[in-house]
């Protein structure tokens, strides 16, 4: 089909990636960095390959990403100890959070290699970073101890409907709800902490699920996290009438089970917090929480802190950046380049950094808004 051999501007031979300068008075930078609407480099976000065993539509729609669909080489990804020599740099420069993302991360070959190798950084202070990771589930029941083992110390499963039928229709390769739970189950068993699961939520799809979610995870250990459908990319025909805002989620769960805002758990979290109450009308911790990212309603551009690493070593400053700065290109050049170097460029890419995408949106022209999204790499490249 014509549909399957539309080129997504993704691929090594994109005429628009600038270049990285290095500036000319390299000095032995450390963090913390500041942009200019002064926020923190905090958060790092990495992928580790552009592939999924899923087709959600709102990610990577198999009319898209079809079996005539062009993915990276092997040798344009990032190898693993350039994404550790990378994630070094970017620890020095104040980063204490990691997140390995896709695709789907664990169809990375020896992926806990990696995962041993980021656990074992640890900050100019001495402290370890915390370590995360983003899957579909599908083969966290058997990946999930040795994730653990090497060194994972959280997971975020993502997990759109608990009826079998809708969740079919959602990942679109008639893949069981029933596995994606077990594998839950596993990283429950595993050890690992604070499990979040989240539902992407599409109005007139999947959102009749929301109630059935928060009641089956309510009291697991579990975080379920509910997101708005978001513009990224553009193959996945976005519509702002699919988009349920995060505070009716929140109305339609408080109806059920009364609810109780709750204080963010760190700075620049994307996560609005809910939790249960209990009896005594206060937040029952047995009972757990909600969270709600409102991404597309509620933008939180005013403290984002996160920087993201595409699978073949792209440095994007927001999720809906149209352009990647290519460290891979600079640590793989000709001439050998030192680490101060590569502190260097990303230190005055950050500094120059003033992207708030979300928060505009809405003053945006329509065609504009078009151009914008067509440029968008999709989130399966750049991940979540």
């Amino acid at each position: 089909m014509i549909l399957n051999m539309r080129v997504i501007p993704i691929f090594r031979d994109e005429p628009a990636v600038p270049y990285i300068t290095i500036p000319d008075d390299v000095t032995p930078l450390t963090g913390p960095l500041f942009d200019r609407l002064g926020r923190p480099l905090r958060d790092l976000r990495i992928s580790v390959t552009d592939r999924c065993n899923f087709r959600c539509s709102y990610c990577m729609p198999k009319s898209i990403f079809g079996r005539n669909h062009r993915f990276l080489p092997h040798s344009d990804l990032l190898s693993f100890e350039e994404i550790l020599r990378l994630a070094r740099q970017f620890v020095a420069l104040g980063v204490r959070k990691i997140r390995l993302t896709g695709g789907e991360p664990l169809l990375r070959k020896n992926l806990e290699d990696l995962v041993a190798g980021l656990a074992s950084i640890r900050t100019p202070d001495g402290q370890e970073l915390d370590l995360t990771l983003t899957t579909n589930g599908s083969l966290l029941s058997r990946k999930a101890q040795s994730l653990k083992d090497a060194g994972l110390k959280r997971v975020t499963v993502s997990l759109d409907a608990l009826d079998d039928a809708v969740f079919r229709l959602m990942n679109d390769v008639d893949f069981p709800v029933q596995k994606v739970l077990k594998g839950i189950e596993a990283a429950q068993a595993a050890g690992l902490s604070n499990i979040k699961v989240n539902m992407v939520v599409k109005k007139g799809i999947n959102d009749h699920e929301i109630v059935p979610m928060a009641q089956h995870f309510m009291g697991s250990g579990v975080s379920l996290r509910f997101i708005e459908y978001m513009d990224v990319g553009s193959t996945n025909q976005w519509r702002m009438d699919q988009v349920l805002p995060g505070l009716e989620v929140v109305r339609l769960i408080n109806a059920h089970h009364p609810l109780i805002q709750l204080d963010p758990s760190t700075s620049g979290e994307t996560a609005e917090r809910w939790g249960y109450l209990g009896s005594d009308g206060d937040h029952d911790n047995a009972l757990g929480e909600i969270g709600v990212i409102c991404s597309v309603t509620q933008a939180f551009c005013g403290d984002c802190n996160r920087a993201r690493l595409s699978t073949e070593g792209r440095l994007f400053l927001c999720l809906f950046g149209s352009k990647g700065h290519d460290l891979r290109r600079l640590i793989r050049g000709e001439a050998p380049v030192a680490d101060e170097q590569i502190r260097s460029a990303i230190s005055s890419l950050w500094h120059a950094r003033a992207d708030r995408y979300s928060e505009l949106r809405e003053s945006v022209p329509a065609k504009l808004k078009v151009k914008i999204s067509q440029a968008r790499p999709e989130m399966s490249y750049i991940g979540g």
